[in-house]
């Protein structure tokens, strides 16, 4: 086996795994943990806190 047969066979197999994970992210069991994991950047803060700073950048 030379070395071009052995950068098919891997070339061959990173593909393959490329799909697998491909298919993992799109399937539509995940669609919901996803979004929700988009929306986490907005959740950090307490919505008093961010009304009091809304109501004191007003006066």
């Amino acid at each position: 086996m030379d070395i071009i047969t052995l950068h098919s066979i891997w070339t061959l197999v990173l593909f393959i795994s490329f799909c697998g994970v491909l298919w993992w992210a799109c399937g539509k069991n995940r669609q919901s943990r996803f979004d929700e994991a988009a929306n986490l950047i907005f959740d950090d803060e307490p919505e008093e806190s961010s009304k009091e700073q809304k109501q004191g950048g007003m006066k």
